[in-house]
């Protein structure tokens, strides 16, 4: 069953997938450009996917996933490429749910992020966001920001991922990757262990809950650079989201700790490419500065995308604005654009 689930993941990454769905009752199913494709294969049946997930499951692993009914992991094929799982149970079946992960890690410019990014990731302190909903390239994105801080500067990194995904080499900097349930047993006690580390930059890999936003935003206050990611649409949502985790009684202080130390926030969605194979990021940009700080300080959050549409100077853009520009370009297709957009122009 090990080789079976190998030619499946390697015909998935030869075909450009970005994801594979593996389901009791259907066929293989690969992702491609965003669009779900049914693999020519048999029905994959109840003991298909138990003995494809025990192929690469470990046995503390497995009594774990029996006590939680799901588990993340890693799993690598020597010569094709790295892969996330998650294996869940659903309907009292095995499901696996697998993310193809690069061997090579993207550049900023491969990516056709902003420029900006560079900046962002140069700076010295403070907290900074890329957020987005599932599978909109977040941690591609973090993972391109990280590599162009090893490649140009000199800091010690420590990440905490569940699981790692992009593998980082020594260059410039130092890299610990931390993998969540087997370095460490939780992003909150990680993260509390990074402060004695003598880190530069943090990241973190998902900021889930009160006390691990409420540690990362003390890192970023004591003079680290934090990155962390957020399920959340835009700027302002990601900034309701983090005020909104803390009891009532500390939302004022939180709302000026987090107007000192937010450096920005990069909201992104990922479209088909509409001129060439693959898919493109289109992206909302905040960089902190006075007009914003203000606005978080006074509970204001609702007039933030005004000053990302007047701020292009400084990098700033609003969503609509990004992808109404690469409508213009040809990049993303109207068709896709339009559920994203009030109105097409």
């Amino acid at each position: 069953m090990m080789n079976q689930l190998a030619e499946l993941l390697t015909k998935a990454f030869h075909q450009n997938a970005s994801d594979i769905h593996l389901t009791v009752g259907s066929v293989p199913i690969f992702r491609i450009d965003g669009r779900l494709v049914p693999y020519k294969s048999n029905v994959i049946q109840p003991e298909d996917t138990k003995e494809m997930a025990r192929s690469i499951v470990s046995d503390k692993l497995w009594e774990r996933l029996e006590q939680e009914r799901e588990i993340d992991l890693s799993h690598g094929i020597a010569g094709v490429s790295r892969f996330r799982v998650n294996i869940f149970y659903q309907r009292n079946n095995l499901s696996l749910a697998i993310r193809v992960i690069p061997i090579a890690i993207p550049s900023l410019e491969e990516l056709e992020l902003p420029e900006v990014l560079k900046k962002i990731a140069a700076r010295p302190h403070g907290l900074v966001l890329v957020t987005g909903p599932t599978g909109s390239g977040k941690s591609t994105s973090l993972a391109a920001m990280i590599d162009y801080m090893n490649q140009h500067l000199n800091l010690h990194i420590i990440t905490l991922e569940d699981p790692i995904e992009y593998l980082h080499k020594h260059q410039q900097s130092v890299i610990d990757q931390r993998e969540i349930g087997f370095d460490t047993t939780s992003f909150q006690k990680g993260l509390r262990a990074c402060l004695r580390q003598d880190p530069d930059v943090i990241l973190v890999g998902e900021m889930r809950d009160l006390e691990t936003i409420s540690t990362a935003i003390t890192a970023a206050e004591t003079g680290h650079l934090v990155l962390g990611t957020l399920h959340t649409q835009d700027a302002a949502s990601t900034m309701d989201r983090i005020i909104d985790v803390f009891p009532a009684a500390q939302k004022d202080q939180i709302r000026i700790l987090l107007a000192n130390v937010l450096e920005a926030i990069v909201s992104q969605r990922l479209f088909r490419n509409a001129a060439q194979p693959g898919r493109v990021a289109a992206t909302e940009i905040l960089i902190s500065n006075a007009a914003i700080k203000n606005l978080i300080r006074n509970e204001k959050m609702h007039q933030i995308p005004n000053v990302l549409q007047t701020s292009r100077e400084q990098g700033m853009h609003t969503m609509e604005m990004d992808i109404r520009q690469k409508v213009k370009t040809g990049i993303i297709s109207r068709q896709d654009a339009e559920p994203y957009l009030s109105k097409i122009e």
